[in-house]
């Protein structure tokens, strides 16, 4: 239960987060104008970033990088450094936030172990083809980008999907190039958005270097009681994601942990609100455990150092009914938490499940605020998923929370999982996975009983194409 702690945490920022922040915001607006003609200005802020980690064992090649890029002669080798040094920056600060939100709440973390052995199945020339376009890209310039260099990089992309290996790499490019296509001509638009774009240029730059480790690599096996505290929705217009947060009893005792279990879907548009729940079908068993409220008892599951259970029906079954806040009482503050895998270390990967109980809420302005102890913390609405019951006006009602904190835009948030809260004088429980079966909500229910159901509409049509 986060009490006092809450005035701890919000009370100021790590030192030298700020600082780092501006050095990193320096290198993403040169990024955006290219380097391959980079003005005093921007050499400046290349050459900051190269000063912030002269310590370390990256400085002696960042420096030879920015020194080279700012008198025009760019390479590939100077593109990753640099990339290199941007992740270890924002690396930094991830470490800085989740080391005060741990001391916060008084969260342990297994240590982690060595690293996993790079994978050597993907092919050197689908690598070098990537590494290509994202060099293309930097020397260009987020303002130069077209419509034809949004697209040269489709033939190395296509290559890279077919290889299981590069899966991560893939799709990180696969929507790097579709946003840029979407954008393009880029000069003409009014706004950027620098951060996200550099991010994706980051991490795909250095997943495009041989030798990364496999989404499955350094996994252990585990076997226990998954007990649910919420899910994360995270909704694109061609995919979806659902994250399930939650506590493992592992088999024969032990100390319970902290793990994650993801599974996404592919999607078009029209398939918005309590219609994504479709998509998921293939989970039957994950997606009572969210709607019932349910246990589950899993039997030899991958579980990843970062703390990310690999999903698998076959070795999950549904057990008895459990209440996901009191799990969260329970179970929450004794739980050990994975460590972040080196390349997820990023302020925005920051997102621990918290109980937060006795608050008053409120709104303010657009938004929704809940205050405790004198501190002040505000919700994350715009993270509220349209496939679930939790509404702005439901959190201003309550007084508990199963949420995850985030750290976002200079400030903490809570994004809510679940809610109790006080209606017309009646004690109610919402979280987001309630409506994984069927929608419960009456309003819900009526309109998309009026749309139909698209995703069904849109197999049935599948399956035409195929039989003709």
């Amino acid at each position: 239960m986060l009490g006092m702690q809450l005035n701890d945490l919000v009370g100021g920022l790590p030192d030298g987060l700020a600082e780092a922040l501006e050095l990193v915001d320096g290198f993403d607006d040169a990024l955006s104008h290219g380097f391959g003609r980079v003005g005093e200005q921007r050499a400046a802020a290349i050459a900051a970033l190269a000063g912030a980690v002269a310590a370390t064992p990256l400085g002696d090649r960042v420096a030879e990088a920015a020194a080279k890029v700012s008198a025009g002669s760019v390479s590939g080798e100077h593109l990753t450094a640099l990339a290199a040094a941007r992740s270890a920056l924002l690396g930094a600060a991830h470490d800085a936030l989740l080391t005060r939100l741990d001391e916060s709440l008084g969260r342990t973390r297994s240590p982690s172990g060595p690293p996993a052995a790079g994978d050597s199945s993907v092919p050197g020339n689908l690598l070098v083809g990537c590494r290509s376009w994202l060099y293309e890209l930097a020397i260009t310039g987020w303002r130069g980008v077209g419509h034809d260099l949004a697209a040269a990089g489709d033939q190395a992309i296509e290559a890279v999907l077919a290889e299981p290996g590069a899966r991560r790499l893939a799709v990180l490019l696969d929507g790097l190039a579709a946003e840029l296509r979407d954008s393009s001509p880029v000069s003409t638009m009014e706004r950027l958005p620098l951060r996200r774009w550099a991010d994706l240029w980051t991490r795909a730059t250095l997943l495009a270097e041989p030798g990364w480790p496999g989404s499955g690599e350094g996994a252990e096996t585990v076997s226990g009681r998954l007990l649910p505290l919420g899910a994360d929705v995270h909704e694109h217009g061609t995919a979806v994601q659902v994250q399930v947060h939650a506590v493992l009893e592992p088999a024969g005792g032990g100390t319970s942990r902290l793990v994650r279990v993801s599974v996404a879907a592919g999607k078009v548009d029209t398939i918005t609100g309590p219609a994504v729940w479709g998509l998921f079908q293939a989970y039957p068993v994950l997606l009572a455990t969210l709607a019932k409220h349910l246990a589950a008892e899993i039997d030899g599951m991958p579980l990843l150092p970062g703390g990310d259970l690999v999903w698998q029906e076959e070795k999950a079954t549904a057990a008895e009914l459990t209440d996901p806040f009191a799990t969260a009482r329970v179970l929450l503050a004794g739980a050990v938490a994975g460590e972040t895998p080196p390349l997820d270390r990023h302020p925005a990967r920051v997102a621990e499940p918290v109980l937060v109980e006795g608050y008053k809420a409120a709104k303010a302005g657009r938004g929704v605020t809940l205050t405790l102890d004198g501190a002040t913390l505000p919700f994350a609405t715009g993270r509220l998923p349209g496939c679930g019951p939790l509404t702005p006006e439901l959190l201003a009602a309550s007084t508990a929370c199963v949420g995850l904190l985030r750290w976002d835009a200079g400030g903490w948030l809570l994004q809510p999982l679940a809610v109790q809260a006080t209606v017309k004088k009646k004690p109610v429980a919402a979280h987001n996975g309630d409506w994984a079966l069927s929608t419960t909500d009456p309003k819900a229910a009526k309109a998309l009983a009026k749309t139909g159901d698209p995703v069904g509409v849109l197999r049935e049509r599948a399956g035409r194409l195929l039989r003709k």
